[in-house]
């Protein structure tokens, strides 16, 4: 991937989302070519020159300070996740042979993360930053028969939103989630540019989705916490949760996603059906269902 390339299309789209006015700087009253801040009146709220904001904004950023790209995170007015995206495509674009890391090891899960997941009573599971979903409980599986066919590390939630017609169906709010689920890739990819496999589903989703396209190429970033999910299931309807995540300790690339529904609703009444009707109770078994179990849940 041509790291100086994302960088410049991620400082251009923060730059252009800001007025004059929202950055505290005096009315224009003349013609405006840009939608945004000019590179001049960004390299003056960040203090340094227009020239070297411009070069910096083209990618070329060897010996730049973490001060400097600082300064421009507040002149730009970055969150803090995007904050932390600016700084790891610097690093991308600027790695010493030294910072240059061996291939990592595939994370592992183990039998006690396993048993962890076990123990909850509702849906859990554990994804790579490319959104593989590569462990879950019993009921975590039944939430997700798409996945359920595939079986641990086959699935991943981008390619299932993007090439699979049936995503728009499970997922309530297609549009949301296909937007925060390219905003969580491309934060994952400057994260660790060395994986390969996310600029291969980078690329793979490129060529195979217009919506990819568009989406990757407003270089919005997003860090995956807690929040709402809304599902259709194809077999007790619509489910409502709230969900946690959490690092998981030893595995930094592997994280935990724990979902909840309000307790007595109508998504915590369907998903003890759906434990009854796929047998799982209350995530007892550490294995998937079996392929003719999945592809029997899929038709109803």
């Amino acid at each position: 991937m041509d790291y100086q390339a994302e960088l410049q299309g991620f400082l251009t789209s923060r730059r252009h989302r800001i007025t004059p006015e929202q950055a505290g700087l005096p009315r224009y009253t003349g013609i405006r070519r840009v939608p945004g801040l000019r590179r001049e009146e960004v390299a003056q709220l960040a203090a340094i020159s227009t020239d070297y904001y411009t070069r910096l904004e083209r990618g070329k950023i060897t010996g730049v300070s973490d001060e400097v790209l600082e300064g421009i995170a507040r002149a730009l007015q970055l969150g803090d996740v995007e904050r932390e995206h600016l700084l790891s495509l610097a690093r991308a674009v600027r790695p010493s042979p030294s910072a240059r890391q061996p291939r990592k090891p595939k994370p592992r899960i183990r039998p006690q993360l396993q048993r962890v997941l076990d123990n909850f009573p509702s849906p859990a599971y554990i994804q790579n930053g490319r959104l593989d979903l590569v462990a879950a409980n019993s009921i975590g599986w039944a939430l997700f028969p798409h996945a359920q066919e595939a079986g641990p590390g086959q699935f991943n939630h981008l390619r299932f939103q993007f090439l699979d017609p049936r995503s728009r169906d499970f997922y309530r709010d297609w549009n949301t989630g296909t937007n925060n689920s390219v905003a969580l890739l491309r934060a994952a990819v400057a994260h660790d540019p060395d994986d390969e496999e996310s600029m291969k589903l980078v690329g793979e989703l490129s060529m195979k989705s217009d919506r990819f396209r568009s989406l990757w190429a407003a270089h919005n970033v997003l860090r995956f916490r807690h929040g709402v999910k809304k599902y259709h299931h194809p077999i007790v309807g619509d489910l409502d949760f709230d969900f946690e995540s959490f690092e998981v300790s030893g595995e930094p690339d592997l994280l935990m996603v724990v979902y909840v529904a309000e307790p007595h609703s109508p998504s915590a009444e369907a998903m003890q059906l759906l434990a009854n009707w796929t047998g799982t109770g209350q995530a007892t078994s550490t294995e998937p269902a079996s392929s003719d179990a999945a592809a029997d849940s899929g038709q109803r």
